[in-house]
């Protein structure tokens, strides 16, 4: 078989038009794509080489998720934020729904769709079916705009199996309703400092 085994796909959108009792300037809209897949290591023990796996399959998956989630959002401008995430089904080890994500393979499709430089934030973690998928999310150039911090969380009823993997993408098309905390640039300007390795990754 040349690619994963795809279960289902599934989308799930948000939009914000109220915050804390306040009306948004615009609407914030997040959207996330998510692929339920069979996991190619489950039933085998310790696999050495999950490689593999990775490369056959990584970018197979971004091709299945990424166009669609461009398209919920309204296109690759429309998209200001992004993450990503994977979990395991019990079954599985973290490193299974790790490697999807974790390669360049998978990633770079969805930052050079959209213009992006940063990294994509990401979870990764080992669960059963029906729980919280957590995508964190930061500006696809800038990782100082804390205003672009955003988390997007939904659920799967019937997934992860445990023999499955949900690989998951996540876009916004702003940040939050109504920022206010300021940026990482302007403790840099009050602190004096000037490169962020000395500032950290508040």
């Amino acid at each position: 078989m040349s690619g994963p085994v795809v279960r289902k796909t599934v989308n799930y959108v948000e939009t914000t038009f109220i915050k804390a009792g306040k009306t948004a300037a615009t609407p914030v809209n997040m959207v996330a794509m998510a692929a339920v897949i069979e996991n190619p290591w489950a039933g085998l023990g310790y696999v050495e080489d999950l490689r593999t796996n990775i490369l056959k399959y990584a970018p197979e998956l971004a091709e299945v998720l990424v166009p669609p989630l461009l398209d919920e959002l309204g296109g690759p401008d429309a998209l200001e934020a992004y993450g990503k995430a994977a979990v395991v089904g019990v079954n599985g080890e973290i490193e299974h729904a790790s490697g999807f994500i974790h390669t360049l393979r998978f990633g770079n499709r969805f930052r050079d769709a959209v213009g992006g430089t940063a990294y994509l934030s990401f979870t990764n973690r080992r669960a059963g079916p029906g729980t919280s998928i957590q995508i964190p999310m930061m500006h696809k150039e800038d990782a100082g705009l804390r205003s672009h911090y955003l988390t997007l969380s939904f659920s799967i009823e019937d997934a992860p199996g445990p023999d499955e993997i949900v690989i998951a993408l996540g876009g916004a098309s702003s940040g939050r309703a109504h920022p206010r905390i300021g940026n990482r640039y302007l403790d840099m300007d009050e602190m004096g400092i000037t490169t962020n390795t000395e500032l950290g990754k508040g």
